[in-house]
């Protein structure tokens, strides 16, 4: 019995963790749903580059659970869009914590019910291992209770085992992958091939190569050693928690993955207690409620599901096939990540081009789509976009990897382009055709390299690129068998 008190109300020591963890959470959410209203509906809209109505057609609701499977329209992604951003303010300020466990526990269950609708039909470009983070930490939230009432402790260990999963597996997977973490190498690559360098990714790529090592070193201590300490008593807790914040903290500085790092640093929050917390900023907690019969119940409830789910997941990080990120039931409650376990050399980068002329001859001028996010003009400094979330320019960076045969959208993409679609064209930097849609498009592939110090002070570039060849040959929209792949993809 005593026991159970203590998994159940016996947080009194984290009521401050519990209000950062709440309100970290609710940045991330405000964060998804920006990137939701403004690129959802060209992407996946009823006119995007992979249409929702076409995939709930092909697709039950039981494989991938959706509100949009009833209502599968813009105006629904809108709505659904706006009422998200809306409900994460609302607990980013903590009013939604005011009014008791009814009215937390209903707002962070109506956010995870909407994200989780837009993550279950935006197919690969909602593929990513940090949506069913945010949907699991969201899903955990529902439970966390208001402000008057005791924090579950057990909820607070929940999100420490969540933590410990995302971490382990990077760094199994790290082990178990690429023999650059092995040899120490890995670093020499990763800053200039990850997927979105930032502004300083070009200053981490040319630190000495003794930092590198230590580097990778330090990686393997981050995700291999401290996560078996966010689990055990404070401070140990408290420490791991804070080599985890310093960690995903270097991340965020050298590179843009989304909301992965800030979402990671916000979890790394539930190893640190109120008696360390307070020495930042004062906390003046109210008189707590201890929980009824029936919040037991369900926090008791709550942990037991989880330890049932967690079995895949383990069974997964001691695989020797090791999936990367992956989920193994549609509601995204306990899933398994990883990542990295492989570092690209060299980069490539697909390169889209259009021309106005309708004869295309060997001296034919082309003028290239410039991208928010991923590179492309050589002297364009990488900007700063994590913790929002690039889609269409992440999938670019796979793209690179394969044939275009096997990325439908980049089909409807050159198809968008050709149109000279607008909603699309506002997911772009630079459109070089604003006024008349070109005639042909095409896709090249480049080899791209920072430019060392002394190229980058002689010419100011980032970038140097070497063309590779021919990605994706010139089309129009006079082209037949391209009107007809254009046709499968959104009928």
């Amino acid at each position: 019995m005593n026991m159970v008190k203590k998994l159940v109300g016996g947080g009194d020591g984290y009521w401050f963790t519990r209000l950062v963890l709440q309100r970290g959470l609710a940045l991330v959410y405000f964060t998804a749903f920006v990137a939701v209203l403004h690129q959802f509906k060209p992407l996946l809209g009823e006119h995007g580059l992979l249409p929702v109505p076409r995939f709930v057609k092909a697709v039950s609701f039981l494989e991938s659970p959706s509100i949009f499977f009833w209502f599968p329209k813009d105006f629904a992604f809108d709505l659904l869009g706006w009422t998200g951003l809306a409900l994460s303010l609302l607990a980013l300020s903590g009013f939604s914590e005011k009014f008791g466990n009814w009215v937390s526990a209903s707002t962070w269950s109506t956010l995870w019910i909407i994200y989780l609708s837009f993550v279950n039909v935006g197919q690969t470009f909602y593929g990513f291992g940090w949506e069913s983070l945010l949907l699991e930490a969201g899903f955990l939230a529902i439970f966390l209770g208001c402000r008057k009432t005791t924090p579950p402790f057990l909820v607070i260990l929940l999100y420490q085992w969540l933590l410990f999963r995302l971490m382990f597996g990077a760094g199994l997977i790290k082990l178990r992958g690429d023999p650059c973490w092995r040899d120490l190498t890995c670093l020499k690559y990763h800053y200039e091939t990850q997927p979105m360098p930032n502004p300083w990714s070009w200053y981490f790529h040319w630190l000495p190569g003794s930092i590198h090592k230590f580097g990778v070193l330090f990686n393997h201590l981050a995700e291999l050693v401290v996560p078996f300490a966010y689990l055990a008593p404070l401070p140990i807790s408290a420490i791991a928690g804070l080599i985890t914040l310093f960690f995903h903290g270097w991340l965020f500085a050298s590179g843009n993955f989304a909301f992965l790092g800030s979402l990671t640093m916000v979890l790394a929050l539930s190893t640190i207690g109120d008696s360390w917390l307070k020495r930042i900023v004062p906390i003046h907690p109210v008189a707590l409620a201890t929980p009824g019969r029936l919040r037991t119940v369900t926090i008791l409830t709550l942990g037991m599901a989880v330890t049932a789910l967690s079995f895949y997941p383990i069974m997964n990080m001691l695989s020797s096939r090791q999936a990367m990120n992956a989920s193994f039931e549609p509601l995204h409650l306990v899933n398994t990540y990883g990542a990295f376990g492989s570092i690209t050399r060299p980069r490539y980068e697909v390169i889209v081009e259009g021309t106005d002329e309708a004869v295309l001859t060997p001296s034919t001028r082309w003028r290239e789509y410039q991208f928010v996010g991923k590179p492309g003009d050589v002297n364009h400094t990488p900007p700063q976009i994590a913790p929002y979330h690039l889609r269409l320019d992440w999938l670019m960076w796979f793209a690179a990897f394969s044939s275009p045969d096997e990325h439908p959208w980049f089909i409807s993409l050159l198809g968008k382009l050709l149109e000279n679609d607008r909603p699309v064209l506002r997911l772009l930097r630079d459109n070089p055709f604003p006024d008349r849609s070109p005639k042909y498009v095409r896709a090249l592939l480049y080899e791209y390299q920072f430019t060392t110090p002394a190229e980058r002070r002689k010419t100011g570039a980032v970038w140097k690129r070497n063309l590779v060849g021919l990605y994706f040959p010139e089309v129009s929209l006079d082209n037949k068998e391209f009107r007809r792949a254009l046709e499968a993809i959104s009928e």
